[in-house]
Parts: C-alpha cells; sequence; structure tokens
C-alpha cells in the first residue's frame, strides 16, 4: 500500500489563509463604493417638538394625543444645516400629550396620499433615503469643474453628459447623513411630546401636487391630516 502523506500542501495552506484574509479585505476596501456608512447606526433622536402644536402648519387630534405636521416637500431640514432629496418628499411631524403621557411610534403607522392616485406611498426607512440626499451649499473643487469641462470639450462639445458629476468627499457625506439621520422620527415607546422626520419617495414635482393627505393608523387610533404644498 503507498504511503499518503497527511502533512497539508503548502498551496493548500496558501489558499486557505486566502480564504481567511478575503473578509478583512472586502471590510476595508467596501466603504469606497456602495456599502452603508458607519453614520446609519448612529442613535436617531428626533427634532425638538415646538412649544405647541400651533406651532406647526397642519393639526388633528387623534385618540388623547395632539398630532401636528409641516409638509417640507424635497427639502430635508436638520438643527446644523437644511439638504434635499430629489427622489423623497419629507413630513416632519409631532405629537402632544398630556403631561407624562407616552406613546408607541413606528414609521410603518404613517401613509401619504397625493393627488388621485389610489395606492397611498407608504412611510421609507433613513436607509433607503440616504443616497439620495444632497447638500446645496456644497460646490465641487475648482480642478473637479474643469476636469468635466476638459472632459466635455473632448467629447465635442459643452453638452456631453457623459462625464460623472463630481462626488462630494466622503467625510462631508457622513456628516451630511448623520445629520439627517438624528433628525428621524424615533420610534418605540416615547414620552410626549416627540418630533422628527420621515420620508416617502415621491420624483414628482412640488407643484403638481394638488391634494395631499397624511394618514396616520397606530396605538393612538386612525386619522388623515390634509396637507397643502
Amino acid at each position: 500500500m503507498p504511503n499518503v502523506s497527511c502533512r497539508t500542501s503548502p498551496v493548500v495552506l496558501n489558499l486557505a489563509l486566502l480564504a481567511a484574509l478575503c473578509p478583512v479585505a472586502y471590510s476595508q476596501t467596501e466603504p469606497n463604493k456602495q456599502a452603508p456608512t458607519p453614520v446609519l447606526v448612529s442613535e436617531t433622536k428626533g427634532m425638538p417638538p415646538r412649544a405647541a402644536p400651533t406651532d406647526y402648519q397642519f393639526q388633528t387630534k387623534v385618540g388623547t394625543v395632539t398630532l401636528a405636521a409641516d409638509f417640507d416637500g424635497h427639502a430635508v431640514p436638520t438643527l446644523e444645516a437644511a439638504y434635499s432629496s430629489e427622489e423623497y418628499v419629507v413630513v416632519e411631524l409631532a405629537f402632544f400629550g398630556e403631561p407624562s403621557a407616552r406613546l408607541k411610534l413606528s414609521i410603518e403607522d404613517f401613509s401619504l396620499k397625493i393627488n388621485d392616485r389610489k395606492a397611498p406611498y407608504t412611510s421609507q426607512p433613513f436607509g433607503y433615503v440616504a443616497r439620495s440626499l444632497k447638500d446645496p451649499e456644497w460646490q465641487p473643487p475648482e480642478e473637479e469643474k474643469e476636469k468635466k469641462s476638459k472632459t466635455s470639450l473632448n467629447g465635442g462639445g459643452g453638452n456631453d453628459t457623459s462625464a460623472p458629476p463630481p462626488k462630494m468627499p466622503l467625510e462631508l457625506r457622513r456628516v451630511m447623513e448623520l445629520r439627517v439621520h438624528q433628525s428621524v422620527l424615533p420610534e418605540g415607546d416615547r414620552a410626549l411630546p416627540v418630533a422628527g422626520l420621515i420620508f416617502f419617495q415621491y420624483r414628482g414635482k412640488e407643484q403638481n401636487i394638488k391634494s395631499m393627505e397624511l394618514v396616520y393608523n397606530g396605538p393612538a387610533g386612525t386619522v388623515s391630516l390634509p396637507l397643502h404644498p
């Protein structure tokens, strides 16, 4: 019977070592591509509630609490800066109640009826919204503008759109996402008053909205709050 060696081949050892290192290499390079940034796991604090429901544009009673809201359109307000999203519209809402009142909150309790669309828009988690955020105040460096201009000229004219637009630096984008994420409506059992942002996917122009209703169906009850752009 031939002598079979139990020693592992160096080639097999190298392959095993490479397989063990692959997850590490992936985690180091993937954030530069499409992976969610660490800011997405930050604490959601919500927006500071205003002094009274009447400080918001729209108010309604639901059960023993009051729901108040502002429609912000494609603007995304935070305490530090104002951002925007072309793919989502934003509602800033707040719940008010008696002293020591509490309410269990979930974004799944909200939907938005726009115009004559039969199916309402459902509230979307921040993870879907993050990549659509833009900072209207951010301007690309001059060198990036020059690169795009040269690419357009080489393509045969100033109307060439083949060159991708300059990207916001990763650190600035993380700060923007962190600020917006902290402004999202907190979920779970919360003391009132509480306020925050919720998002609905809508790519249309605000001026095309003729009618709109925010629908709440949650522990406090069910109510439809008409909004106006």
